[in-house]
Formats: C-alpha cells, sequence, structure tokens
C-alpha cells in the first residue's frame, strides 16, 4: 500500500505556512442511551414533558423507542467544547429523570419482548406522524429489538478556509462545492476501507444480555447464566446481531460511494423501488399506516452505514434533495460504541483519535470501491466484531489477506505526521499521545475497550446486565454530583419551552391530511 500522496499532501500543508486552518474545524456528537428502571428494565415511561418536544428541541429528542434518548451538541469549535456540552446536557437530562437511569451500553437492558418497546412518539403534527409510522415501518422490518442498540455519533467538518487551501494545493479549479463534496466522498470510502479499525479500538459490546435474543438460537457462546458473548468479540453491535442492512442481497441495492451523483441515485432508487417482502407487511391496513411505504428503503435514514454524508436539512426536505443542491456540509461516523467506562460514553483520547483518522482518510489517496473490495469490507467488519482480538486474525485486502495486527500497524504509521500535523495546528501533543494508545492497542489487544470489559465482568463475577446497571449506577451517582451553570441551565430550559412552542405552531399548521403530506414529501 502506497502513502507517497498521504506524505506529499501533509509535505503541502505545513509548507503553505497554514497549519492552523485544521484547528478551525467543527465537531458535534450524539450520544444515544436507553432509560431503564433502576431494576434495568426499559422504561415504559413517555419521554420526560420537562425536556421539551423530542420533535423540535436540536439538543435532546428519542430515537427509535420513546425510551431512547439522543443527545446532540451544536458543532463545537474544539473537542473539548463538544466533551463540555455532552456532559452538561446528560447533567440537565438526569435532572429530569426520576427513579431512571441512562443505560451506558450499546446493548440494551433487559427487554421483555419486542413489543414492550414502545416507538417513539412526536405529537399530531404530519411530520411528528412521520416520524413516528417511520419507526413502526423499522420496527415490522427489523424487529424492534434491534432499533434499541445505541451507539455515538462523530459529526465531523472541515473549515472553509481549509477547504479553500486544500483546493489550491491540489490545483482543482471545479466550482468549491463540487470539490468539497468530492473530497468527502473520497474520504468515507477511506472511511469504509479502514473502518473496522474504530470497532478493534473502540468496540464495547461482546457480551449481550440473554434477553436480547428472545430465546432464539444463536452463534454466541454462554458466559454465564444471564449473558452470552464471544470471546474475542469487539463490537456486536456491528456484527451480525447487530442492526445492518441484512436484506440487502436479497434486494440487490446498495449505496454507490463512486461520487455524490452516485450516491444520491442509488438510494434514490432504493426509495422508489418496491420490495416484495415488504409489500406483504402491508402499508395503511384498516386506515392504519404500518410503514412509510413498502420500498427497498423508507426513506434515506433506513440505509445503515457505518458513515454518511450529511447536510444540515430545511423544514421537511428530503436528504438527498439537500445533498444534491448544496453538496456534503459534514460527515457523520455511526460506528462507535458506547464507551461504559466514561460517564460520556465517549473520552477524549477516542475523539482526538477519530479526527486522526478522518484527516488521514481525507489525505491518502481514495479510488472508487470495486465490488470485490466491497465485499472485503464488508468481511472485515464482521471478522472485526465478532474475532478482532483472536490471536494472528487476518483480514482481507487485495484479494488476499493479511494479519490485522500487520494491517493496523502500517495505518498507525502512515498516521503519525497527520497526528503531528494536528499537534502543530492545536499546539498540542494529545494527537500523538493518543495515537501511541492506539498503537499499544494493537500491539496488545487485552488493553482495548472490550477486552477490558469482559475482564471487568470475569473479575466482578458478574454478566453482562449487572456489569451494564452497575456503570450505570455510577455515571448516575457521578451526574448527580454536578451542577449547571445557571447560564447553561437557563439556555436548556429555554431551548424545552421553545420547543413545546414549536411542535404546537407545527400542529395548528396541519392544513392536509397524513395521505396528501407523503404523497408531497415523496414528490419533492
Amino acid at each position: 500500500m502506497s502513502y507517497r500522496k498521504l506524505e506529499q499532501r501533509l509535505s503541502a500543508i505545513i509548507d503553505s505556512g497554514q497549519v492552523d486552518t485544521l484547528s478551525r474545524s467543527r465537531i458535534g456528537l450524539e450520544k444515544e442511551s436507553l432509560r431503564a428502571a433502576e431494576s434495568g428494565s426499559i422504561s415504559q415511561t413517555p419521554h420526560p414533558q420537562s425536556l421539551g418536544s423530542p420533535l423540535t428541541n436540536p439538543y435532546i429528542t428519542t430515537d427509535f423507542s420513546e425510551a431512547m434518548m439522543e443527545m446532540i451538541t451544536p458543532p463545537c469549535d474544539s473537542i473539548e467544547q463538544a466533551m463540555a456540552f455532552l456532559n452538561d446536557l446528560q447533567v440537565y437530562v438526569y435532572s429530569s429523570l426520576r427513579e431512571e437511569i441512562l443505560w451506558a451500553t450499546s446493548m440494551p437492558c433487559v427487554v421483555e419482548s419486542g413489543d414492550s418497546i414502545p416507538i417513539a412518539q412526536y405529537g399530531d403534527s404530519n411530520a411528528g406522524l412521520m416520524k413516528t409510522v417511520y419507526r413502526r415501518g423499522l420496527g415490522y422490518r427489523y424487529g424492534r429489538t434491534m432499533q434499541v442498540i445505541a451507539g455515538v455519533h462523530f459529526n465531523y467538518s472541515f473549515a472553509d478556509e481549509f477547504w479553500t487551501l486544500y483546493q489550491g494545493i491540489e490545483k482543482d479549479r471545479r466550482q468549491a462545492r463540487t470539490f468539497i463534496s468530492d473530497r468527502y466522498m473520497c474520504l468515507i470510502r477511506n472511511i469504509l476501507r479502514y473502518g473496522w479499525l474504530i470497532p478493534y479500538l473502540f468496540g464495547a459490546s461482546p457480551a449481550v444480555c440473554k434477553s436480547f435474543l428472545h430465546g432464539k438460537p444463536s452463534i454466541l457462546s454462554t458466559f454465564n447464566e444471564n449473558t452470552v458473548y464471544e470471546p474475542n468479540a469487539t463490537s456486536l453491535r456491528m456484527g451480525d446481531i447487530g442492526y445492518t442492512n441484512n436484506k440487502e442481497s436479497m434486494a440487490g441495492i446498495k449505496a454507490n460511494y463512486d461520487s455524490i451523483d452516485a450516491y444520491i441515485e442509488s438510494l434514490r432508487c432504493a426509495i422508489d423501488t418496491p420490495f416484495e417482502e415488504y409489500e406483504k407487511i402491508g402499508v395503511k391496513v384498516d386506515g392504519y399506516y404500518r410503514q412509510l411505504n413498502a420500498n427497498i428503503l423508507q426513506i434515506e435514514n433506513e440505509y445503515y452505514s457505518t458513515v454518511r454524508p450529511k447536510v444540515v436539512l430545511l423544514d421537511n426536505e428530503k436528504p438527498t434533495n439537500a445533498l444534491e443542491q448544496r453538496g456534503i456540509e459534514y460527515i457523520e461516523i455511526r460506528s462507535i460504541d458506547v464507551n461504559a467506562f466514561d460517564p460520556l460514553g465517549i473520552n477524549e483520547e477516542q475523539l482526538r483519535f477519530l479526527e486522526v483518522f478522518v484527516l488521514f482518510c481525507l489525505l491518502q489517496e481514495s479510488p472508487v470501491l470495486s465490488a470485490d473490495e466491497i465485499n472485503e469490507i464488508d468481511i472485515n467488519l464482521v471478522q472485526v466484531a465478532h474475532l478482532g482480538r483472536e490471536p494472528d486474525i487476518t483480514l482481507s485486502r487485495d484479494n488476499g489477506s493479511v494479519e490485522l495486527k500487520q494491517w493496523a500497524g502500517e495505518l498507525l504509521d502512515a498516521m503519525h505526521g497527520v497526528a503531528e500535523l494536528l499537534d502543530d495546528a492545536h499546539e498540542c501533543d494529545a494527537y500523538s499521545r493518543s495515537l501511541g494508545s492506539q498503537n499499544e492497542c494493537v500491539l496488545d489487544p487485552s488493553r482495548t475497550t472490550s477486552a477490558r470489559m469482559l475482564n471487568e465482568m470475569r473479575q466482578h463475577k458478574e454478566g453482562f446486565f449487572h456489569f451494564a446497571r452497575r456503570m450505570s449506577l455510577q455515571h448516575l451517582d457521578y451526574f448527580n454530583s454536578l451542577r449547571l451553570s445557571n447560564e447553561r441551565e437557563r439556555h436548556f430550559e429555554q431551548a424545552a419551552k421553545d420547543s413545546i412552542e414549536s411542535q404546537h405552531q407545527i400542529e395548528a399548521e396541519n392544513t392536509i391530511d397524513f395521505d396528501e403530506f407523503l404523497r408531497r414529501y415523496f414528490a419533492q
């Protein structure tokens, strides 16, 4: 594998004297957490009204379930700012919870049955009903239990000044928006290529409560009477038992990452193509919507990927239309497990590495993905998810095999210059130190988060449920010991109040029935 182009680009950025443009990137975090009773069962109570409307609150919403909290930071100027905002959000959320905890892991707490998982509700507006029906459709298509697996999403965008510098280095004379979207797609292809590194290093779901399987047979081994696991797993969330596009091979649809136009077209094709298996479910049955449509994808967000190109949406705008009209504004990495060892679910060292990884993926050569390479990407992700810490494990590369330890070592070595560049931009050594820590995890798999988790369970003679509940209660104590500044508290309270008013306004503006609303939405 050649890193010549990477080294040339690094040198050009250094020689430009504008390394500081890399310090102006924007970072956002989204953390999903299940609300659970202190006993450890999924909450059956509605989303707390004091937190505002999940339809319109920009910071606190719900994901698939009414019990699945999602906390969202705005784009921040630094990792420290993003972490501080996420921390304050969780302090604020805990102030509204009564005899409940936020579950500390990606894999869920005790789930009695799929039917016991309450689907998120967003009020009486057409926009709110569309969000609920979409989730209802996910439940019919994939099962509700799969939808309550939590994660942390890392949102990242480079500053306009950096893009101007980089376009000049590349001697590219296209319109800026075209260049930026093109290079974000290059970055995304490389995240797909090398993305198995993230579950290897940060995977935190090597075990799961037996209740998650609902008595179905599985490839997993028994850890104890209430836990199944794989001895060398890193992230079962990203493996065969997690939420993936398991209908892809049957439906014949795969997102195309060759270009932004190809990506948009592939998703539009999936949204417009009927799928026999989903037609059997029915769309509107006895006046009740089971799903938005019976096509391969109901909407763009149904396509599960470890990374997505993103653009800020306006009102009820379709994501593919927004991408086509305004280009890619940022990327979202979705393969990060919730880290039970940190109350925030993620820590600074992880975020420093992710920033190194993103810049590496931008600067490294990124040819389009062949059919063989796409197949290798899928194989490698599942291999690492289930067997990542196995001694001498091999991955697929260039129609051959390579030891994970060798490939990971090569990639981390190639990232040294990237980490040093970010150290210079931020006037610190935190990026190089994080890279060094990840290298230690490659050399010694017992240092990975997944290995630490299993070791902790063994030391405490506890299964997954008891480990996760113990960590959740520790996090409860941590956040309850903190106090928000008056300014931050007023900010969150105002956002909650404004969101309720916004929801009422949206509901008051309903002038058409839901059938017509959907027709107009999909006709955009």
